[in-house]
């Protein structure tokens, strides 16, 4: 049902936008009925008028919300974003208070004068032409409904506002320290996530989100000067001249000082759009039919343009990467903007920050597009789980950029297990199921989400078997693209593919901070003694080299596997997590033993793992 899914959105996107929107809805409800699964629907229609002097902008939203859960609502939660950008804000004192606060946020958010905080206001709201009773608090617009929205029901929302873009701080805001006029991400009344556990609705404090999967028809008026992109689709390209081609025709002039951009975004969960007058604007079109576009201001330093324009076919070879690796990419354009503080990724679109050398460039355009794939084609809650998200990018842009830079590295996510490493041996370590906001510093959420939520499928290869690694990724992307997948997903996914069980491996490296720590105890004659010294049970892959000179590998299962990976290896029997020690004989007088050469394990006492050679560290 998810291949014929894609096939679906292919072929759709290559007509109109509301065909595209009615099979994938329809085909999307027709999937959650046959396996119990549900998700809710949005169809918004935004209308925004930007003041480039004043930074300020007047929208106005219909909302179509379908609620597919089994559940009646009676009431409903938007996220205003913009509100965290203002002194005394709950992201200006977790910034303040954090012993290690991000440094482009640090204490400049409570430095923000009137002009420069960021807001939004809603004016007015109605649910199906009746006003309904709402309250701002904070970043969450709450909202009390006349009617409860039966299940199965859909509704219609009517949203007047203003807003005002804050000074670029964090992801989003105006006038960046690379003078990108506007990066417009989380802009937006943005109605928030109900699902099986209910509704989502944390403060906004800078970290992570979680969206409801819909369709968007946005329209941007704003200074003719500007040159505009981001998610979606231009529907006028005539009139704006965005990747207008055909040179006979000429482009349709504005007689007032504002142009109208016209986008619409089929099945994404969120919406972002940056802005400049000095955007140079090029597009590489693929073989595949994929339109890339990259924008970026054309007044950098000469060494910055020339990386911008050699990151170009490198990001065609990301894109055929990631769709042969993980699954096709569904739409038929994706964007590189230069803006943000960093890197960001957004709905068929990234902002990166763009005065970089080429490798960073290149570094920076990989991880985020990856992305793409993990969050937003697999939407997993990634303020809950972030190392679905953060972790899963860097694993397959690691793989990516070994590949195509042709780095040769025998294990491209060596950095990811120093940094584990380096957060256990510093006292830090905090369990991955802890909530995003809520790690007591910066250090160990960045370790946690990006260095032990890459090792979660890296270090799977070691489990299972490399093999199976890359088809159940495949198979996860084939199941659960266009959803919400939870941490139990990509386990089974892994386990459905392996054949082995891996419910030991979700509880043990993603819920508790137990380590791995196995060591070489004994060597007497031709028998090898192991012992267990953590917590954390996994099986063991030996090299044993003989006193002739010969060498034996062997492979020692773990008992709750309930089977052992391919290998050329001999497979011992399968070690019982309880017994600390296991023992058995070589078939010669051994010399040397090594466990795990491949590095994959994420051991944290190096030392031990030798007998009769030094380890490399």
């Amino acid at each position: 049902m998810r291949k014929l899914l894609v096939l679906i959105l292919s072929i759709s996107f290559i007509t109109s936008c509301a065909q595209t929107k009615e099979v994938n809805y329809v085909e999307k409800q027709s999937a959650s009925k046959s396996n119990g699964y549900w998700q809710q629907h949005v169809d918004y229609t935004m209308d925004v008028d930007m003041d480039v002097n004043k930074h300020q902008y007047k929208g106005t939203q219909k909302l179509v919300y379908t609620n597919n859960s089994p559940d009646d609502l009676d009431r409903v939660f938007y996220h205003l974003y913009f509100n965290a950008f203002q002194p005394g804000s709950q992201m200006d004192v977790r910034s303040l208070n954090i012993s290690d606060p991000d440094s482009r946020v640090g204490d400049r958010i409570s430095k923000l004068q009137p002009g420069e905080i960021g807001y939004i206001k809603v004016n007015s709201l109605k649910q199906n032409g009746a006003a309904v009773s709402y309250e701002t608090v904070g970043t969450i617009l709450e909202v009390q409904l006349n009617k409860p929205i039966k299940s199965g029901e859909s509704v219609t929302f009517e949203m007047l506002f203003d807003a005002q873009v804050p000074l670029q701080i964090r992801r989003s805001g105006r006038d960046s320290k690379e003078n990108v006029a506007f990066s417009m991400a989380q802009w937006y009344p943005k109605m928030a996530e109900y699902d099986f556990q209910g509704w989502h609705t944390p403060p906004y404090i800078a970290r992570e989100f979680h969206g409801v999967w819909g369709d968007f028809d946005v329209t941007i008026h704003i200074d003719k000067n500007y040159v505009v992109g981001g998610t979606g689709y231009v529907q006028n390209p005539q009139e704006v001249g965005h990747g207008y081609e055909d040179k006979t025709k000429p482009l349709e002039k504005s007689k007032s000082n504002k142009i109208s951009w016209h986008f619409k975004a089929p099945n994404v969960h969120d919406f972002m759009w940056a802005a400049d007058p000095e955007y140079n604007h090029d597009i590489l079109k693929m073989e595949n039919g994929i339109d890339l576009h990259f924008f970026y201001k054309k007044t950098l330093d000469e060494k910055f343009l020339k990386n911008w324009k050699e990151l170009q076919p490198k990001t065609a070879e990301l894109m055929t990467y990631f769709s042969e690796n993980v699954g096709q990419y569904p739409y038929k354009q994706y964007s590189v903007i230069q803006g943000g503080d960093g890197g960001m990724e957004y709905a068929m679109s990234t902002l990166i920050t763009g005065q970089r050398n080429f490798g960073s460039l290149f570094g920076v355009t990989a991880h985020e597009m990856a992305h793409t794939w993990f969050q937003f084609l697999l939407a997993s809650n990634e303020s809950l789980h972030p190392w679905m998200d953060e972790g899963f990018t860097s694993y397959i842009s690691n793989k990516a950029e070994n590949e195509i830079l042709k780095e040769g590295k025998e294990n491209p996510h060596d950095g990811s297990y120093k940094g584990y490493r380096d957060v256990v041996n510093r006292g830090y370590e905090e369990s991955l199921s802890t909530h995003a906001d809520r790690y007591n510093t910066n250090y160990a959420y960045g370790k946690a989400s990006y260095s032990k939520g890459n090792i979660f499928l890296s270090q799977l290869e070691y489990v299972i078997g490399e093999e199976n690694v890359a088809k159940g990724l495949k198979k996860y992307y084939n199941e659960f693209s266009f959803k919400h997948p939870t941490p139990n997903d990509i386990t089974r996914s892994m386990e459905k593919t392996s054949g082995i069980h891996l419910d030991w491996y979700l509880n043990e490296w993603t819920q508790t901070t137990h380590t791995i720590d196995y060591g070489v105890k004994a060597v007497n004659d031709k028998t090898v003694t192991l012992e267990r010294i953590g917590q954390m049970p996994m099986p063991i892959d030996l090299e044993v080299t003989y006193v002739d000179g010969t060498t034996e590998n062997f492979n020692i299962p773990l008992r709750m596997m309930r089977g052992s990976k391919p290998t050329s290896a001999k497979v011992l029997k399968d070690w019982g997590w309880a017994y600390p020690t296991y023992s058995f004989d070589a078939s010669k007088e051994v010399k040397s033993v090594v466990i795990d050469k491949s590095g994959l394990m994420a051991d944290i006492n190096l030392y031990n793992n030798t007998f009769g050679e030094k380890k490399k560290l």
